[in-house]
């Protein structure tokens, strides 16, 4: 009887090889899937060395690798010998098991020498029986082991090798080929490390440079010289108080350098013509001076606004519009309230601070400028910073110098030059001849102004406009009349009302007598009147209706009989859809 075996031996040829295929797939699916996992670790972390036990986790939990270690030898930065005499600090992780304490490496580490002066990469199919038990792990129970060690390498100073990366795998039925796999593996690995070593000491020298410059910028301000005139009345900043002069001091000085600055104050303190000084003392002054305020426009407005847009780029973009950084070049670009922008778009303006360059949304064409960047916040940017809410890589690049702009309460003595000022610009633009009497000015000084200066020019203008006569006395203020926003915020806060925006946090702010040269009334007590009634919408909309008539729908006028500014009425007229009647 004659029996064919050639069939089922081909049978079993053709299964074999396709198992082997399919094992060779799922190798190179899982060492992929390593890859991946790793490259995500090592690009958001802050320090790849600190991270190496997470990789090494990962290659045993994917690979089944054992017994990580890696050992940094010097920084290529630094011009360090590649040497190993210069007493290598290592960082291991047993993937099973407790990590040992750190340092771990052994000075009788023949693998890792030879790596480092070779730069070449080696492999042991059985490390014991080639190098001794030495070159085991501590503690291993994986019995037979095999051995990858891989250089890294500093892509900037070849053939300088930085670093020794290696894993151990316990024996397996076929040893070379996993080991083969392994070692691509680790030699991308190995790769991906150098670049996150790299790019972490960029960061660091960056950093050092930033502080550098900040701490020289900030020491040439603090000695400016003593024939320097401390004022800076060409650019509108009234004020002769010791805290106005040192704030002037410091502009003038870094007025002529190119370094970013950051304007720190509350609300009303005069950020933006502090900005106008800081462009009009420098060499950039025949050039332009670009505002935008950042928390009056959306993230994808702002991203326009700043980088402008081609034509057709989004439904609406009839044609080319040029930003603000565009429009700025050469000159200055003023960006207000920087601590409200969206976290998502503080990384395209790092790019433009880092690069000086970018793309109008819609286009591809690179563009370049060069735009001194001065920036403004009320907010605690170091708190954000540290709740993750603002990029710390951007803090560092905006606030070289900061500069903190005082409150009016710590310059009081500049209150009645301030007032004086506010009330000839509104004789200027009224046609009137008004004046103030000496106790007005002593009650003024009276004030702590938590709105600051722009508080102190509503109450000028508030009551310029309601004054029956040509002199503006005491009981003419908003402050002796119940009609001071102060005043009501002081009482709403003092009982126990909800904060009210735009005051310090949990601060809750009183009245001050402060004495003066001249006499000053003493503001007579009153009761306390009943609780104001919060008004509604409709309220609101009747009373500026009210208004516009009997002013005849004229803006100006209105805005004196409901003691606002024309440009609030102006807001409240479109808030509230009011169209404008023409007689």
């Amino acid at each position: 009887m004659h029996i064919d075996v050639v069939e089922p031996v081909r049978l079993i040829s053709s299964s074999a090889r396709r198992r082997a295929k399919a094992a060779a797939r799922e190798s190179e699916q899982t060492s992929l899937e390593t890859v991946f996992e790793i490259a995500k670790l090592l690009t958001g972390a802050v320090d790849p060395v600190a991270a190496m036990p997470s990789v090494f986790s990962i290659l045993g939990s994917f690979m089944g690798l054992r017994h990580g270690a890696l050992s940094l030898l010097c920084d290529p930065e630094a011009g360090q010998s590649p040497h190993p005499g210069h007493n290598p600090f290592a960082l291991a992780a047993t993937v099973r098991g407790v990590a040992p304490d750190l340092p771990s490496a052994r000075g009788n580490d023949r693998v890792t020498e030879m790596v480092f002066l070779t730069g070449v990469p080696l492999v042991s199919l059985d490390i014991e029986n080639e190098f001794g038990v030495d070159a085991l792990p501590d503690q291993t129970t994986d019995g037979r082991l095999a051995l990858i060690a891989v250089p890294i390498r500093a892509e900037t100073h070849l053939p300088l090798v930085i670093g020794v990366l290696k894993v151990f795998r316990p024996f397996t039925d076929d040893p070379a080929r996993e080991v083969s796999n392994d070692l691509r593996v680790m030699t991308m690995i190995a790769s991906l490390l150098e670049q996150a070593l790299r790019f972490r000491r960029a960061v660091a020298r960056d950093r050092e440079r930033m502080f550098r410059e900040a701490g020289e910028a900030i020491k040439a301000a603090h000695d400016a010289r003593e024939d320097v005139e401390p004022l800076l009345p060409d650019q509108g900043i009234v004020g002769e108080s010791a805290a106005i002069g040192a704030v002037a001091k410091r502009i003038r000085k870094v007025a002529k350098t190119s370094t970013q600055v950051l304007l720190r104050g509350e609300s009303g303190t005069g950020k933006e013509l502090f900005a106008r000084a800081i462009h009009s003392l420098s060499d950039r002054a025949d050039k332009p001076f670009i505002k935008v305020n950042c928390a009056a426009l959306s993230e994808s407005l702002l991203e326009t606004e700043l980088f402008g847009h081609e034509k057709g780029s989004f439904t609406g973009a009839t044609g080319l519009k040029k930003g603000r950084f565009e429009l700025a070049n050469g000159g200055t670009l003023f960006l207000d309230e920087i601590g409200e922008i969206k976290h998502e778009f503080q990384t395209k303006l790092l790019r433009v601070l880092q690069e000086g360059e970018f793309e109008r949304v819609g286009g591809t064409k690179t563009l370049k400028v060069d735009v001194r960047l001065i920036t403004a916040t009320n907010r605690d940017l170091e708190e954000a910073v540290a709740r993750g809410k603002f990029r710390a890589d951007l803090y560092f690049r905006i606030c070289v110098v900061p500069i903190h702009l005082p409150p009016l309460r710590d310059r009081p003595e500049d209150i009645p030059q301030l007032a004086r000022t506010f009330l000839d610009r509104f004789n200027e633009e009224n046609g009137t001849a008004l004046e103030f009497e000496q106790d007005a000015l002593g009650t003024l000084l009276g004030c702590r102004f938590p709105g600051n200066v722009r508080e102190l020019e509503n109450c000028i203008h508030r009551s310029a406009a309601l004054c029956d006569s040509d002199v503006i006395r005491a009981e003419d203020l908003a402050c002796n009349q119940d009609a001071c926003l102060s005043a009501q915020l002081w009482r709403l806060q003092n009982n126990a009302f909800s904060p009210i925006g735009g005051l310090a946090a949990g601060e809750v702010i009183q009245p001050i007598v402060r004495s003066i040269s001249a006499p000053v009334r003493p503001i007579p007590e009153r009761p306390a009147p009943p609780p104001v009634p919060r008004k509604t919408a409709n309220t609101e909309r009747e009373e500026l209706i009210d208004a516009m008539e009997q002013a005849g729908w004229v803006q100006a006028k209105a805005a004196r009989l409901l003691g606002m500014t024309p440009r609030q009425i102006g807001y409240a007229l479109r808030k509230h859809d009011i169209e404008i009647k023409k007689i």
